[in-house]
């Protein structure tokens, strides 16, 4: 039996090899995209009606058996960046802006200081692997508390350290969001630690996010701020993230 699961990293493994038929989804009046789109609003709704507020599988540390492959970037050349890992990320601060009531600005010991959630979960990726890890770090809905959301807030977008691309009109770098939902979700965290060991620039450090319910490309490395917004009417091309402004899945759930 083909389990969503496998469907969804198939068809996201073709649209990796550049498939001609899938060309247009870029497009805004693409009918193909408008398509799949419709495809995945009634897979959220079923999932959220199905699984409500359900953990992912979680698992021993005997099913830890390699390291956690990085996926999406593995390195971040910004002197910015490169000056808080000199540091030991002493001096990094997490920005939270937007929709808020508090805007806040936490640094790094503070956050590695605060009530902590480990879970051992499997990294699904769009490319076909997976890779099961434990990850430490603070649950996102102890930030969003302390920063107190406006009641129109419906998004928690994630701003990162690492350029995706270049182009004429400048750098691109990672841009990711969630909904509301998930942000609170129990197993919804900014990771700091990998293994029993400090979250390696490969894997995103200083912080990542880990929402164990979708699919890899939704789990933002190299976190520099978080903003909360109501649309994603400012977020690249309106779809909500880098991937999904490139044809795939926002919601992305398994």
């Amino acid at each position: 039996m083909i389990s969503r699961r496998n469907l969804l990293l198939g068809g996201a493994a073709l649209t990796l090899s550049g498939c001609k038929l899938l060309d247009g989804l870029n497009s805004g009046d693409s009918m193909l995209r408008a398509t799949l789109q419709g495809a995945e609003n009634l897979t959220m709704t079923a999932q959220r009606f199905l699984l409500g507020d359900s953990l992912a599988p979680e698992f021993a540390e005997a099913d830890i058996r390699q390291g956690q492959h990085p996926n999406g970037s593995t390195a971040v050349d910004s002197p910015e960046y490169l000056d808080l890992q000199a540091g030991g990320f002493a001096n990094y601060r997490l920005q939270v802006t937007g929709l808020v009531e508090t805007p806040l600005s936490i640094p790094y010991a503070t956050l590695t200081a605060m009530q902590s959630r480990t879970q051992i979960t499997r990294h699904d990726c769009v490319e076909g692997w997976s890779c099961i890890a434990k990850w430490t770090g603070v649950p996102l809905s102890m930030i969003l508390d302390q920063a107190k959301p406006l009641l129109k807030a419906r998004y928690v977008v994630f701003h990162c350290f690492d350029t995706i691309e270049r182009t004429l009109a400048g750098e691109v770098t990672y841009y990711e969001s969630i909904d509301m939902v998930d942000a609170r979700h129990p197993q919804t965290i900014l990771a700091w630690g990998m293994n029993g060991q400090p979250l390696p620039m490969a894997n995103g450090a200083p912080l990542r996010l880990r929402v164990e319910r979708q699919l890899g490309y939704k789990m933002a490395k190299y976190v520099q701020s978080i903003e909360l917004v109501d649309s994603f009417a400012g977020l690249g091309s309106g779809r909500g993230s880098y991937w999904a402004d490139r044809g795939y899945e926002w919601y992305a759930g398994i």
